[in-house]
């Protein structure tokens, strides 16, 4: 009687695989490349794994591939125009799937990774870059309905007071009674009264 096949899959393995390659690789256990880089006149080596390297990168499979003999026991290989710093984070990516680096380092990333063909550091530099383009852009928007909201705070109290001006000035001239032309009043300040004109022309007739 046959049984049923059943699937043994470890969660944990991969990691553990990168985490032990990475550890050989810091202690220099069985690395056999020296990849120099320089850049600037800064120049430093680091030693790796080609498998890893072969693994991650289609730049590196092409050359070890590629190469004709061994020259030795470590395959040398020479890299210009790559930052010493930006160097050292691909090689903590390939080996942990996780570096970290400063943000205005993250265009740099994505250049290294495309020079060395490496399609999962460009993928991850690809998402981060469009989640710092998305906070951005909402800090912008944030930043544009706050000045719009002081602005029309701002516009408000300035319209209510103009109105309550229009209407005090409309409420004084209506409390404010018309005086006529001839009022007794205006006859008053010329000294006169109502009756000094006429008695004033009898007694020159």
């Amino acid at each position: 009687m046959e049984s049923n096949a059943v699937l043994l899959e470890s969660k944990s393995s991969p990691i553990n695989l990168l985490n032990e390659m990475h550890q050989l690789r810091l202690l220099g256990h069985l690395c056999d490349v020296t990849v120099s880089v320089e850049y600037q006149g800064v120049r430093a080596e680091f030693v790796a794994h080609k498998a890893v390297l072969a693994a991650t990168s289609k730049f590196f499979k092409e050359v070890f591939l590629n190469e004709k003999g061994m020259e030795g026991p470590r395959t040398n290989v020479f890299l210009n125009e790559v930052q010493v710093a930006d160097f050292a984070s691909f090689l903590e990516f390939v080996y942990t799937a996780k570096v970290e680096v400063e943000e205005d380092r993250v265009q740099r990333m994505l250049e290294i990774a495309e020079k060395l063909k490496c399609l999962d550091l460009s993928e991850t530099c690809f998402q981060l870059k469009k989640q710092m383009l998305e906070s951005v852009l909402l800090e912008l928007q944030n930043f544009s309905e706050s000045q719009n909201s002081e602005e029309e705070s701002a516009a408000q109290p300035s319209v209510l007071l103009e109105s309550k001006a229009a209407a005090v000035a409309e409420a004084d001239q209506a409390d404010r009674p018309l005086a006529p032309l001839d009022s007794p009043a205006d006859r008053r300040s010329n000294g006169t009264s109502p009756e000094m004109p006429a008695t004033k022309s009898k007694e020159k007739m």
